[in-house]
């Protein structure tokens, strides 16, 4: 078993069906990392409801901590977790990161993250963007992190929503290290 460590934020940005399926895939792989740990923030789990119909998050079987639970594992560089994933990452979740603003536990484990100079990335979903939205990338992109916007890919003909989401969440899975069975472009 690999060694891997996972923190996944869930933010209120529209695009929770990203987070549920990247959850559902990491399972699937469970063999290639030993840890999850997962957090929310305040509108997450709302906007969970209003797009997926359910609340499925209460079922997620991995440990889920409190916003402000600064004694999470992941909330100091010694937990020695090595990839952040905020899927969907709102622009003003991505704003207080770029500045430094680490008042929950989401800003503070990305805080740590980019500290350890480890991976943190940061599934944005919004559209268009404002200028300050790309300096905040621009910023998050030359502290070491990764800006991947939550833009889907059509060459391999999805025909469902949830194919569609996939080929977005399936590239996260491979910016963070994972292997997966997906499409590759020439097969």
């Amino acid at each position: 078993m690999s060694n891997r460590k996972i923190i996944i934020a869930i933010t209120g940005a529209s695009g929770s069906i990203y987070a549920h399926l990247l959850i559902q895939k990491l399972r699937l792989i469970k063999d290639q990392w030993n840890e999850l740990a997962i957090v929310f923030s305040d509108n997450a789990k709302t906007v969970w409801k209003t797009e997926l119909g359910n609340e499925d998050f209460n079922k997620i079987e991995f440990p889920i901590f409190e916003k402000n639970d600064f004694n999470a594992p992941f909330a100091s560089g010694s937990g020695r977790f090595d990839t952040m994933i905020i899927i969907p990452c709102s622009m003003g979740t991505l704003g207080r990161i770029a500045n430094g603003i680490s008042g929950d536990l989401i800003t503070r484990a990305a805080d740590v993250v980019l500290k350890e100079r480890r991976k943190l990335i940061c599934v944005v979903r919004e559209t268009p963007y404002n200028l300050v939205h790309i300096k905040n990338m621009e910023t998050i992109t030359l502290a070491g992190g990764i800006v991947c916007p939550a833009t889907p890919s059509f060459y391999s003909n999805p025909t469902t929503v949830e194919e569609v989401a996939a080929t977005v969440v399936d590239r996260v899975i491979d910016l963070a290290g994972f292997d997966i069975k997906t499409y590759r472009w020439g097969n």
